[in-house]
């Protein structure tokens, strides 16, 4: 007796100590989110009653303020469950999204909230503080730990200054490097089959989100200090950036609602290419008027005005070499020409390239129909702002490509949003390259159509990164946070054993039908084109064909799909579909089945690797038939290839 009395005792003395726990269930109840607060915020996450992660010491550091999270701090607990669509302003995946959650909110008397969100596809949680006056952010902290046998997906930084290019390595998550910082997304494989993206949304007027490696099989939580100083000598790339951080790493207004956490979760590799949760946790849309938002291709000229030919002039940075970009623009409706660099000096944007008659080019590109975008470095920009914006608002620019931010603290956070405040302003669209991934500010603002953070084409320039293996990645996990601007279908056609880095003229490592069914595999409202007009006129078949594919999308159908290995898609604009085939440098053959079509018949006009496609990897054929609903296409891929179709219904 005196023993189990005793060990009653005990009992009474650990309950305390384990804290209390909330539950939180996906709308399907898949997930199970377990909510601990005891001396400290934990979050444990169950699939099928599997365990995916733990998110542990989950607090928020203020300078002056004491965060108490015990649960004798908790004054109030409140659940709420939404189901609604969402309709996005630019249809970069859907016309239509299903926003359904379930979700906790912890109101605690320290002036602070912690708000979780379960959802059939990810669990996500933020903080929220009401604080009077405005606060220091000393550092935002949490642990992510996985089992053992976790492996993860993860581009690594040496430092914080960066431009989120660096290849995708591939570990187990305890051997995951301590030096440097990881990027987000970062993608979780467990052995069961799950998957665990990690990013963020609702970045806004506070610093991005990285990770950083223990030696073990956590993972915890950094940003950015606040910029202190910066470079100001040097080139025009390296200036702006951050010099000096302090020891913390915002200063934000009192009350506010801070960054999502987004763990998305998904139980095959096609769910991931599905997950949206990134766009649906993003502010609303902060424009009143999104009517002369225009998505499209552009032709730019950084590489292409080099590789020029079959003309009367001598092609440059000049006002003949524009036109004929403009002309070829026009002719398969493309919808923008951009002026990359060259354009103006690159500490100057006031300094016009003296072989460019800009009004007369802007007299012919509205002649033809054709919008004009220029390329800036963003410091210089910044330097120069209210005489550039009036300079490009005067001669009817309709876009800015902004470049070599390579940073993602509070300062740079608010450039975007100014930013994209500022052109919509003047209806003007963006693309920012080197840049951090997507965080929701495309929601906000439509008119930032697309950005780079991401191994893209140009890298063909100088490594051997952006192979077929890469392109197999980016949709897992890059594209979860957002549209990618990869720049797609290039003529410059190479299979492993003869594709060479060449500076001024890239080769694209894959077949001609690979390259051009990354146009529909990769997600874009903005799509650029690589090579010179030159080329795309000697491959009219080819160029017609890409012509006709839309950079907007209602509805998305995953065939088939394995990390690294393959994709096969489809994707529908209005009444059309177009499906998009690439495989690593395995050939590959699969079966699709064509019940996503309605009924009746259609046709099909599909470019597929040709029979040497694996040796000379420009071989490809171009042919059509009728399909139905009913039937099953056989699709078969060299190493490296590719197979892209546009299936139109007929009358």
């Amino acid at each position: 007796m005196k023993k189990l009395f005793a060990a009653l005792i005990g009992i009474l003395f650990v309950l305390p100590a384990l804290g209390k726990e909330y539950k939180l269930f996906s709308p399907d109840n898949k997930t199970e989110v377990v909510v601990t607060v005891n001396t400290g915020i934990s979050i444990k996450a169950n699939h099928l009653n599997s365990p995916l992660f733990s998110v542990d010491n989950i607090s928020l550091d203020i300078k002056g303020k004491q965060f108490k999270t015990g649960i004798e701090q908790i004054k109030r607990e409140s659940r709420n469950s939404v189901d609604r669509m969402i309709y996005p302003d630019i249809q970069e995946k859907y016309s239509k999204i299903r926003d359904h959650y379930n979700e906790l909110l912890l109101e605690y008397k320290g002036d602070f909230s912690l708000t979780i969100r379960a959802y059939n596809n990810g669990i996500t949680y933020r903080f929220n503080t009401s604080f009077d006056d405005d606060i220091i952010v000393n550092r935002e902290n949490f642990n992510l730990q996985f089992n053992e046998e976790d492996s993860i997906y993860v581009q690594k930084s040496e430092t914080f200054n960066s431009s989120y290019e660096t290849p995708y390595e591939h570990s187990a998550v305890k051997d995951v490097t301590s030096e440097g910082y990881c990027c987000l997304p970062a993608l979780v494989q467990k052995q069961n089959g799950m998957n665990v993206v990690i990013t963020e949304s609702n970045l806004v007027d506070y610093p991005g989100l990285w990770l950083k490696a223990t030696g073990t099989s956590s993972l915890k939580s950094a940003n950015p200090g606040y910029p202190v100083s910066y470079i100001r000598e040097g080139n025009a790339y390296r200036q702006g950036q951050v010099k000096k951080h302090a020891d913390h790493i915002a200063r934000v207004k009192g009350t506010r609602n801070y960054p999502w956490r987004i763990f998305a979760i998904a139980g095959n590799d096609a769910e991931l290419l599905t997950n949206t949760l990134v766009y649906q946790l993003a502010p609303p849309v902060q424009i009143e008027d999104v009517s002369w938002i225009t998505p499209g291709v552009v032709a730019f000229d950084w590489w292409g005005k080099r590789n020029i030919y079959g003309t009367d002039f001598k092609s440059g940075i000049n006002t003949e070499t524009a036109k004929y970009f403009i002309d070829f623009c026009a002719d398969y409706g493309f919808e923008y020409f951009l002026f990359d660099d060259g354009w103006s000096e690159q500490g100057d944007l006031l300094a016009i390239n003296p072989g460019l008659d800009m009004e007369e080019v802007m007299d012919y590109a509205q002649h033809k129909g054709v919008k004009i975008m220029v390329w800036a470095i963003w410091n210089t920009f910044q330097q120069q702002k209210d005489e550039v914006w009036k300079m490009l608002e005067d001669w009817g620019i309709s876009g800015i490509k902004f470049d070599f931010m390579n940073r993602d603290d509070q300062k740079m956070v608010q450039f975007y949003y100014e930013a994209a405040r500022e052109a919509a302003k003047r209806k003007m669209v963006i693309d920012f390259h080197g840049a951090y991934k997507p965080a929701g500010l495309r929601r906000a603002y439509p008119n930032v159509l697309t950005r780079e953070a991401l191994i893209e084409f140009e890298y063909n320039g100088w490594t051997d990164h952006d192979t077929p293996v890469h392109h197999n990645l980016l949709p897992y996990i890059r594209m979860v946070a957002g549209p990618m601007d990869y720049i797609p279908y290039t003529t410059h056609n190479a299979q492993k054993d003869t594709w060479r880095p060449v500076g001024d003229m890239p080769m694209g490592m894959g077949t001609r039908a690979h390259s051009m069914a990354l146009y529909v595999i990769l997600e874009s409202p903005m799509q650029m084109l690589p090579d010179a007009p030159s080329d795309y006129y000697e491959e009219d078949e080819c160029t017609q064909f890409i012509s006709a594919i839309p950079t907007e999308w209602d509805d998305l159908k995953v065939l088939h799909s394995k990390v690294g290995e393959h994709t096969v898609l489809a994707r529908k604009n209005g009444e059309k579909w177009y499906m998009g085939a690439i495989t690593n440098w395995n050939r590959k053959s699969f079966k699709v089945s064509l019940d996503f079509l309605d009924e009746g018949d259609y046709k099909m006009e599909f470019i597929r690797d040709g029979i040497n496609a694996d040796t000379r990897a420009i071989d490809y054929v171009k042919k059509s038939k009728m399909v139905n609903s009913s039937q099953t296409l056989e699709i078969d891929l060299a190493p490296g290839g590719g197979w892209i179709a546009r299936i139109i219904k007929k009358d």
